[in-house]
C-alpha cells in the first residue's frame, strides 16, 4: 500500500513537467539515516528532508525539468556555485547519491560582505541526511576543488559576477572551466535583461542579457550545447528589478547548457 501511495504521489508531482514515471525509476532505491540516498528526480523533490519552504518553490523554479535537461544523475560530482540557502544543494545531494558528491562553493567576496553567508549550506552539510555535501569558501575568480567535477551549476548568480566587471566574469568562467573534467557540463541560469544591457544593469536590476552570458562563457573555452525554455516568461518586460513585487518569483530566465570540450 505504501508503494502505491508513493507512486501516486510521484505521478501527481510529475504532472505538467513533461517527465514520465518510468524516467524517474532508473536510479537506485532510497536510503535513510546516515546513508546517502540516490533518488529519482521526482522522489528527490518530494523527499521529507527538504524543507516545506523549498518544496513550495518547486512550482516556479521547476527543478525536475532543469535537472533532466542538465543530465544530472547518480554518481556525479557536482559544483553548486554560489548556492545561497541551498535550495538546489539538497536536491543535488539526493540525485547524485552515495557514490556522488556535491561541493557547495560559497563566494569569498560575499562572505567578506556578509559573514554568515555560508551558514545555510554549512547547516545542510552538517545534517546526517546529506553527508555527501561539502562546503568551501572560494574566490569566484580563483575556484579550486580537491578533484574535478562532472557538472558545475549556478542559478541566478551570474549577473552578480558580471556586475563586478567583464574581466571578473571571464576569470570566473575560466575558473569553472578548470574545475570540470573534459566533457563536463556547465549550467547557467539567470534573470533576463534587455538586449544590450551593461554591468550597471546587472547591479541595478539584477539581470543580464543572455547574449553576454554566452559570449563570456564561450570566450573561456566552453562550447554552447543547448537551451531550455522551462523558465521563460514572455510577460516579463525586463525593465523591473527582479525584487519588484510585480515580477518577483516570475522573471523571464535563461537556462544555458555549455560543455567543456572532451579534448
Amino acid at each position: 500500500m505504501r508503494r502505491k501511495i508513493i507512486m501516486c504521489s510521484l505521478m501527481g508531482l510529475l504532472a505538467g513537467t513533461g517527465l514520465s514515471v518510468s524516467h524517474t525509476l532508473q536510479a537506485q532505491p532510497a536510503f535513510k539515516g546516515s546513508q546517502v540516498r540516490t533518488l529519482p528526480i521526482a522522489a528527490a523533490l518530494s523527499d521529507r528532508d527538504r524543507p516545506a519552504s523549498d518544496r513550495a518553490r518547486d512550482k516556479v523554479r521547476k527543478p525536475a525539468e532543469l535537472l533532466a535537461f542538465a543530465g544530472m544523475g547518480p554518481g556525479m560530482k557536482v559544483a553548486d556555485l554560489m548556492p545561497g540557502q541551498g535550495y538546489f544543494t539538497r536536491i543535488f545531494s539526493n540525485v547524485v547519491g552515495k557514490s556522488g558528491h556535491v561541493y557547495a562553493l560559497v563566494a569569498a567576496e560575499r562572505v567578506a560582505e556578509k559573514p554568515d553567508a555560508a551558514d545555510a549550506v554549512k547547516a545542510i552539510a552538517a545534517d546526517p541526511a546529506f553527508p555527501n555535501v561539502s562546503v568551501l569558501t572560494e574566490s569566484m575568480q580563483a575556484l579550486s576543488l580537491p578533484a574535478s567535477v562532472d557538472m558545475a551549476w549556478t542559478s541566478q548568480n551570474y549577473h552578480d559576477v558580471y556586475g563586478r566587471g567583464v574581466e571578473a566574469a571571464l576569470a570566473f568562467d575560466r575558473s569553472v572551466f578548470n574545475l570540470l573534467r573534459p566533457g563536463g557540463v556547465y549550467i547557467v541560469i539567470d534573470h533576463v535583461a534587455a538586449s544590450g544591457s551593461t554591468p550597471d544593469t546587472a547591479k541595478t536590476l539584477h539581470r543580464i542579457d543572455p547574449a553576454l552570458i554566452r559570449s563570456q562563457v564561450e570566450k573561456a573555452g566552453f562550447v554552447f550545447e543547448s537551451e531550455s525554455s522551462a523558465l521563460r516568461n514572455a510577460q516579463d518586460a525586463h525593465s523591473a528589478s527582479v525584487f519588484d513585487e510585480t515580477i518577483k518569483g516570475h522573471t523571464d530566465q535563461v537556462v544555458y547548457k555549455f560543455r567543456k570540450p572532451a579534448r
